[in-house]
Parts: C-alpha cells; structure tokens; sequence
C-alpha cells in the first residue's frame, strides 16, 4: 500500500505543496499542463532555493507573464506576510464565486481524480467562508481564493497528487504561526479564520516566526485528501520532497516536506490476512453485579456485538471492578452504547477503532456416534490453520447422550480428521 506522509512542521500553502510534489519527482510538464488546461492564463515558474539550510523548490504561478499575485499592480511588489501570497486584492484581479470556479474546473481537460479533488478542496474553502459571513456556499464570492494564483496551486497541486497513486495519506501536526495577515476584508490574526474553520478537529500549534505559515488553500487541500492525523503503522519512505514558502527567515526552515513510501515489512507481511476495522467498547465498573454483568454481555451479543469479555481490575482507593469490553462492526456502535449505558450502571464508556486480523471462516458438519457435528475451519489463503467443534452442538449431544462433553468434542475431531484425510487422498 502507498502511503503520502506530508509534514507541516513549518505550515502548508499552495505553493509550497507543488513545490514538494515536483521536488518529489513529479513532472514539472504534467503540471505544466494542467495549468494551461484551466486557460487563464496560468503557467508555473519552478526554480530551486534554500530555506533554514535544506534545498527546496519554489513554485510561483504566472498570468499572463507576470508573477499571478501582483498582476496588475505597477510596482510588481510583493508585500506579503508569510507563506501566503499577499491578500489585498489589486483593482485588476478577478474575484471569482464557488458556482464559476466549479465549472471552470468541471471543463477543464484534467484527470477525473484530479478534479475530484480540487473541487473537495474548493468546496471545502466555499463552506468555511460561508460559515464565517453567514451565507450559503453557493453565494461565497471569493477573493483571494478566486485569483489565477491560487485556482493554479490547487488544481495543479490536485493533478500532482493524483498522479502519484497514494491510496492513504497522513499528516503531522499542522503549525499555523502566529501575529497578523492582511486579508480583503482587513487585518486579521493568524490563523486566518477560514483556516481556522478548516483545521476544526486537526491537532495544530503555533511556533516559529510570526507570520502566517498555513493558509486556507493549504488547509483545504488537507481536508480533501482526508489525511490521518495520528499515529499509525511504520513507513517505509522511498521519495522525499521539499517545498519551499516565499519567505525564508533566519534560523527557521521555512519548507514543506512531502514523503512517500509503503507499509514497512513488519505491516504489510502481516497484511497478507483478511483484516477488517472493529470499535472496541470498553468501561470499567465496581457496582455492578454478576448478575447485570452478564445479562449485559448477553444483550450485546444477541444486538449484533462480535464479542464480550470481562476482566477483574483494581480502580481507585483500592476498589475492586469489572472491566467490560464490547467488540462489535462500526454500524452497530450506536446500538450498543445505548444498551451499556442502559444496562449497566457506568457513566460512561470509552471508544476506539481497531485494525483486526481474521482468518477466513466456514462450518463443515461431520457424523458422529453421537450425532451431526458442526467443525469451525479456519484458514488463511486456502490453508487450514484451525478447526474446532462447535460448542453448542457438542453440549446438545452430550446432554442427549449422558456423556462429557469432551468425548463429543473428541469424537467430532476425530471424524473431521477422517474426512480429511479421505480428501486429500482424492
């Protein structure tokens, strides 16, 4: 599996992005491209700099010949405050709204997951501002998110990450700097309030400069490729890319680094497996009886849970409880809560999801001098590994036939193995 790891340690932009994604070794002629399929006059100006001592690559957007950000003002003079081109929006720049933008990007000549993306992306920015001005989406008439600049970053940056065939991306925590940024609508602290709308619920934090590191372009295209913000299986890293800001100050490296790789060996061995995801309910009581405990247990299983355990625990000041852990499939999570906190006396319950390994299961039903048997087999790639008697099926024969339940369970095996063996002499 190919996963993308960007870590945005010093923030992320636009910019910065496709300066990673060409430095990684994306061609600079396939976004070359995909700029001039929008036909706004859109083209890149790649050119390698250097940030806090790292190598990087600077992407700028051209219209019409002249650096994107500052078309149309006489002095071409960029007065921007952190990795984000500068906001005050020049007499001779388009704004655009999000209904234009989405047709200019639904016509454009580019790759169907390309577009897919961009279009989350601007979506994402469309619903932001207009949470923040209290209109509809579809009335957000952007400013600086509408100039050629920043329609270029995302959809050339859209074409790059899909051309790398990345089927999970994760991310670090996001740095979003600090102080002010001048915005159309005047000055503004860091981070800009779209951004801020558009980080709910990423881990972020401030250090470094003051100034602006990460703009609602770059927050947006990490909310369209879904990343994960937490830690998961150990990569093993292939390309690294750095992207740089347009700002370089002393002592900070200013860049955007963009890894690629794949699961690393200990991981993707093992996900030679069936695996699925599972929600683990989980809390802890020391005022409840056996009795509520397992008719708690059996209610879980009867609604859909995949399995119940409870285990002995020491809690605080010494008092002995039952820890109660619920395993069960994600839509059958609300259920199940409801039914713990019914049923028990808990106050409240821990959540989580978990990767599971399985193996492959099928029943297979043996004769016996005590009956039908019902084998559980379990195997991985067509290989048994596992095969065990039914519980229930040997308690009914054991009950039916005055005898332990072990010389059913010992009879059923014994039949399996027979049966087997006549197979494999097939």
């Amino acid at each position: 599996m190919t996963i993308g790891w960007i870590e945005c340690f010093a923030g992320i932009s636009g910019d910065m992005l496709l300066g990673a994604l060409i430095d990684a070794g994306v061609p600079e002629e396939l976004l070359q491209n995909a700029a001039a399929a929008l036909k706004i006059g859109a083209e890149l100006r790649v050119h390698s700099v250097e940030r806090g001592g790292i190598r990087a690559t600077k992407v700028d957007v051209l219209e019409h010949g002249v650096l994107a950000e500052n078309a149309g003002r006489p002095d071409h003079h960029h007065h921007g405050d952190g990795n984000a081109h500068e906001r005050e929006e020049s007499p001779h720049s388009r704004s655009r709204n999000w209904p234009q933008i989405r047709m200019l990007i639904s016509g454009a000549d580019l790759p169907e997951g390309a577009k897919t993306i961009a279009l989350r992306a601007f979506e994402l920015l469309a619903q932001a501002e207009a949470k923040i001005h209290g209109i509809s989406p579809e009335e957000v008439h952007f400013h600086e998110v509408g100039a050629v600049d920043t329609i270029a970053d995302i959809v050339c940056a859209a074409v790059g990450l899909d051309s790398l065939g990345v089927e999970r991306w994760r991310c670090s925590a996001v740095n979003v700097g600090s102080g002010f940024v001048n915005c159309a609508h005047g000055k503004l602290p860091v981070p800009a309030p779209a951004t801020a709308e558009l980080l709910k619920g990423v881990p972020v934090y401030s250090a470094g400069p003051r100034m602006e590191l990460t703009t609602p372009t770059g927050a947006a295209m990490l909310r369209a490729l879904a990343c994960e913000f937490e830690a998961s299986e150990p990569l093993a890293v292939s390309t690294v890319g750095y992207g740089a800001g347009g700002h370089n100050p002393e002592g900070f490296a200013n860049v955007l680094r963009l890894s690629i790789g794949t699961l690393a060996q200990r991981e993707t061995s093992r996900r030679s497996f069936p695996q699925d995801r599972v929600v683990v309910l989980e809390c802890a009581l020391d005022d409840a009886t056996p009795q509520v405990l397992a008719h708690a247990m059996e209610l879980a299983l009867e609604h859909g849970a995949l399995d119940a355990m409870a285990a002995p625990v020491t809690m605080k000041k010494g008092r002995l409880g039952t820890l109660l852990t619920v395993l069960c499939k994600p839509e059958n999570e609300d259920d199940l809560e409801k039914l713990l906190l019914r049923e028990t006396t808990t106050l409240g319950i821990r959540r989580r999801e978990e990767e599971r390994v399985i193996l492959d299961r099928e029943f297979v039903t043996v004769e016996t001098q005590f009956g039908r048997i019902r084998m559980k087999i379990a195997s991985a790639a067509g290989e048994i590994l596992n095969a065990m008697p039914e519980y229930e099926d040997c308690r009914r024969a054991a009950r039916e036939h005055a005898v332990a339940l072990r010389a059913v369970m010992e009879a059923a095996l014994a039949a399996y193995g027979e049966l087997s063996s006549m197979k494999a002499k097939r």
